[in-house]
């Protein structure tokens, strides 16, 4: 079932989506060649806390973090640890924060340093997924009509998208329904109406969409070795359009 929130709960979900965009932009502003990757957490989980809000992801299923840190190939759930960032990487994080009984969720992927003009690209056309994806939704649209327009703008640059993973909705539990994919048909899947709240999240692919989990059971990464990128917000369903919840 697809949960509508009242006027209490979208108030509540815009104060821990702020802190959740605060965590991430916080991030992004501390990225640097020379940290580690656990560094990185630490910074999250220190602002997300000091917020007074709690870290959506840490023991979330048995995640050991309070942020996912994903490296070059590595799509999503990376587990922040020893991992020193070096000029040119690209690093992925995504950020959860729970607070007055709502999550916020939030991604994006940030340059060390330096990048490739190729790797920059990749960044640039996933985070414009994102708001091509969510070009005409309003009260009553289909799930559906997201995920094609992500997939034909991710596709007409020639990228692919992640078929494996996908969105999700989010408010009192961190994942809820509607499942949102980042790829489909206009004109199908379960209606989203207004006071849905969805996370909408393209993880983009540099060549095919085939991903595989490594052995410590969380981290996705490109079956090719080639680079990933992820752009996320969580976002209001209202009567016109949409509110974005955590852009910073």
């Amino acid at each position: 079932m697809i949960n509508i929130k009242n006027q209490t709960d979208i108030e509540k979900m815009r104060k821990a989506c702020r802190i959740t965009a605060g965590a991430l932009k916080l991030a992004g502003q501390s990225i640097k060649p020379g940290m580690t990757t656990s560094e990185l957490d630490r910074i999250i989980r220190n602002f997300i806390e000091q917020n007074g809000a709690k870290p959506s992801f840490l023991n979330y299923n048995g995640f050991p973090a309070s942020a996912c840190v994903s490296v070059n190939d590595e799509v999503i759930h990376g587990i922040p640890g020893n991992r020193v960032l070096l000029e040119g990487d690209i690093v992925k994080v995504d950020v959860g924060a729970y607070y007055l009984g709502f999550h916020g969720d939030c991604a994006n992927t940030f340059p060390v340093g330096d990048v490739s003009d190729e790797a920059l690209h990749l960044i640039d056309v996933t985070r414009q997924s994102f708001f091509e994806g969510v070009k005409g939704i309003k009260d009553g649209s289909r799930v559906g009509d997201i995920g094609s327009q992500i997939q034909n703008y991710v596709e007409m640059n020639g990228y692919s998208v992640v078929r494996d993973y996908i969105g999700h909705g989010v408010g009192e539990h961190l994942h809820e329904e509607p499942d949102v994919p980042n790829y489909g048909r206009a004109g199908h899947g379960p209606r989203i109406y207004k006071g849905t709240t969805i996370a909408i999240e393209p993880m983009v692919c540099q060549g095919l969409h085939h991903v595989r989990t490594l052995d410590n059971e969380w981290t996705v990464v490109t079956k090719d070795g080639k680079l990933a990128a992820h752009y996320e917000n969580t976002v209001l369903i209202t009567e016109t359009g949409v509110e974005i919840l955590t852009e910073a």
